[in-house]
C-alpha cells in the first residue's frame, strides 16, 4: 500500500506528473513528504517526470536528510537502468520492424516509444518495458513467425492470446526483453464487438500521414480505458499530452471522427473528462463534452473520478476498485452507436 498523500500533496503529485509544469512546484516540502510523493510517483509511471524537475531544481533545494537522499540516489539509479531497458528494447523493435517490412507485412510499433518521441518534450519523461507491434490479425502467424526468429519465447498461452489476439514474446536470454504482437488493442473480446481499434482503424485515422495527433490520442484513450482499467496516473499523462498535440481545430475534428469510427465514444468522454479535472485542463473537458452524452457516459463519469485513480493503490482501494469494475461492465453492456461519417 503507498503511503497516503494529503489533498495537498496529491496536487503536487499532479503537478510533478505533468510534464510542462514549471519545475519550481513542490519547493519546501519535509522529507517525508518528498520520500511519499516519490513512492506515489514511482508507483503511478510519474517518477521519471519527478526526478527531472528535481535535478532541474537542484538538490539543495532538497531536505538535509540522510534517507531521502539515498532513496532519492537509489532511484536515479533505476531511472537510468529505466532508460537503458528502453533503449535496448527499441533497438530489438527496429529490427524486427525492418525484417517485416521486408517480408511485405504491414506493421507499426504503437504505444510506448512512439508515445515518448512524439508527445514528451523530453524523451526520458516516458521510459516504457515493451515494444507493442500492431499488424493485421490474417498478418498474426508470418509476423509471430519473424519475432521468433529475432530469440523471442512465446510468454503467453497461444488459445488465450488468439482470444485476445494479444502476443507475449520474451527474449530468451533475457526475459526482461518483451515484445507484444497485438492483432487488435481492444483485448476484450466482449466489449470489441462495440470498439476496435486495429491496423485498418489506425491507418484510416492517420490518413495517408503517420502516428497523427488524432491516432496517439485515440490509442492512449484505449489503453487508459481499454486495457489498464485506470490503474496509474501515467495513463492519464499521456492523454494529458496527447491533448496538447491537438493544436488545431481539424485535429480535433479528425479525433471526434476517430472516436465515432472506432466506436469508442464512451471512452474518450470519460478519459477526456478525468483527466481534464485532474490537471485543471478545460480544453480536455470540453472535447468529452462533444460527445452527446447518453445513460452510459454519464454514469461512467461518475464512476472513473480523480480521486478513485490517485487512491489506486490506498487505504481507499477497494473502493476505488469497485468503480473500475463497475466502468468495466458499463463498457460492456453499452450499446454500439450507429457509425454515421
Amino acid at each position: 500500500m503507498l503511503p497516503p498523500l494529503s489533498p495537498a500533496e496529491e496536487k503536487l503529485l499532479l503537478g510533478f506528473a505533468d510534464p510542462e509544469l514549471p519545475v519550481d512546484r513542490g519547493g519546501g516540502l519535509s522529507a517525508a513528504s518528498l520520500t511519499a510523493l516519490l513512492a506515489n510517483a514511482e508507483f503511478h509511471g510519474a517518477l521519471p517526470i519527478m526526478l527531472r524537475k528535481l535535478r532541474e531544481r537542484g538538490d539543495n533545494h532538497l531536505p538535509a536528510d540522510a534517507a531521502l537522499r539515498q532513496r532519492l540516489s537509489e532511484l536515479r539509479d533505476q531511472a537510468t537502468l529505466a532508460t537503458g531497458q528502453s533503449m535496448l528494447l527499441q533497438y530489438h523493435g527496429d529490427r524486427i520492424m525492418k525484417v517485416l517490412a521486408a517480408k511485405g507485412i504491414p506493421a507499426r510499433i504503437v504505444k510506448g516509444p512512439v508515445f515518448a518521441r512524439k508527445l514528451y518534450r523530453h524523451v526520458a519523461d516516458r521510459p516504457f518495458t515493451d515494444i507493442d507491434i500492431l499488424v493485421e490479425p490474417a498478418s498474426i502467424a508470418a509476423a509471430n513467425a519473424v519475432i521468433a526468429d529475432f530469440g523471442f519465447e512465446l510468454a503467453s498461452g497461444e488459445a488465450q492470446s488468439h482470444e485476445l489476439l494479444e502476443f507475449k514474446w520474451l527474449e530468451k536470454e533475457n526475459s526482461s526483453l518483451m515484445i507484444e504482437l497485438h492483432g487488435n488493442l481492444v483485448h476484450d473480446s466482449g466489449m470489441r464487438r462495440r470498439l476496435s481499434l486495429g491496423f485498418r482503424e489506425l491507418q484510416a485515422i492517420d490518413a495517408g500521414e503517420t502516428d497523427t495527433p488524432a491516432a496517439l490520442l485515440t490509442i492512449a484513450i484505449v489503453h487508459a480505458a481499454g486495457g489498464h482499467k485506470f490503474h496509474r496516473l501515467q495513463l492519464c499523462v499521456d492523454v494529458l499530452q496527447g491533448v496538447r498535440a491537438l493544436q488545431t481545430p481539424q485535429a480535433e475534428t479528425r479525433l471526434l471522427e476517430a472516436a465515432r469510427m472506432t466506436g469508442i465514444e464512451l471512452e474518450l468522454a470519460t478519459v477526456l473528462n478525468v483527466t481534464g479535472r485532474l490537471f485543471e485542463m478545460p480544453r480536455a473537458i470540453e472535447l468529452a463534452d462533444r460527445i452527446k452524452p447518453d445513460l452510459s457516459i454519464r454514469l461512467a463519469k461518475r464512476l472513473i473520478t480523480g480521486d478513485m485513480l490517485l487512491r489506486v493503490n490506498s487505504r481507499e482501494k477497494i473502493r476505488s476498485r469497485i468503480s473500475r469494475d463497475a466502468f468495466r461492465w458499463v463498457q460492456r453492456l453499452a450499446k454500439a452507436r450507429p457509425y454515421q461519417p
